[in-house]
């Protein structure tokens, strides 16, 4: 068996501006993923532990730990993580983000999802068990940035799917995580100091902005101003055309109007 990997790295050198990832076939049958760095490459597992190893006989050691932890509770036994445990979960952690910022580059943005989900479970483990703060404050530091790039790759499915409208839903739920992590620490006041939330909130301005109105929106708004203008008549004919679209009976385009 020929040891030497420049054969695989024939072609692809290194090139230190920029992420260079590809998805290749395995001997196994199986697609890895490779990503390129300076003395070599680094091949990642699609699914699974991204270093193909099983631990304890399960897909991760968070799985590993999160077993015990419920036997724990089941037996009525204190648990908590300790500082090698937080280590190793910690190196764990870190495979899961070159895969995830890996899948991202190729467009796999349902593993990019299914990865980041992933690691927000992790933080929120070692949270809530680990026995030292230091552990606590080193995972939890990582969680704007992981919820912003499970945003990211919602919200670029929803753009594959020329749905904008689920785009700033999802948008809105990153913000929402991001700011429920500001309030935890008391830095609501700091938002402009996160370039997570700063990226974020300027992506959902771009893309209302690109966003076609709607209709029915329209003519809610219409509706309160001839309220407040007290023009009844045109009230009462617009609280009609929006019950009826609302019921179906009027197609969108004839609404808009």
């Amino acid at each position: 068996m020929n040891l030497d990997i420049g054969a695989a790295l024939e072609g692809w050198g290194f090139q230190p501006d920029g992420l260079q990832v590809r998805l290749v076939a395995g001997d196994d049958g199986r697609d890895k993923i490779q990503m390129r760095v300076e003395l070599g490459v680094l091949q990642m597992e699609r699914d699974g532990r991204p270093d193909g190893d099983r631990p304890h006989g399960l897909e991760s050691l968070l799985e590993h730990h999160e077993a015990r932890r419920d036997h724990a509770l089941a037996v009525g036994d204190d648990f908590a993580l300790d500082a090698a445990d937080c280590a190793e979960l910690m190196r764990e952690g870190m495979q899961y983000y070159r895969r995830y910022l890996s899948a991202f580059h190729l467009r796999l943005y349902d593993l990019v999802a299914r990865d980041t989900e992933r690691n927000l479970r992790l933080l929120a483990f070692v949270v809530r068990h680990a026995s030292r703060n230091r552990d606590r404050m080193e995972f939890d530091q990582y969680r704007p940035y992981i919820a912003m790039m499970l945003a990211r790759a919602l919200v670029m499915k929803a753009i594959d799917r020329d749905d904008r409208r689920d785009a700033l839903a999802r948008l809105d739920e990153g913000v929402a995580r991001i700011r429920e992590f500001l309030r935890e620490y008391d830095r609501e006041d700091r938002e402009q100091d996160c370039s997570e939330l700063r990226f974020l909130l300027g992506w959902r301005d771009e893309i209302a902005r690109d966003l076609p109105p709607d209709p029915l929106a329209r003519l809610e708004a219409r509706l309160k101003r001839a309220v407040a203008g007290e023009d009844y008549e045109d009230a009462a004919r617009l609280r009609d055309r929006i019950r009826r679209m609302k019921s179906g009976d009027v197609p969108a385009p004839e609404a808009a109007g």
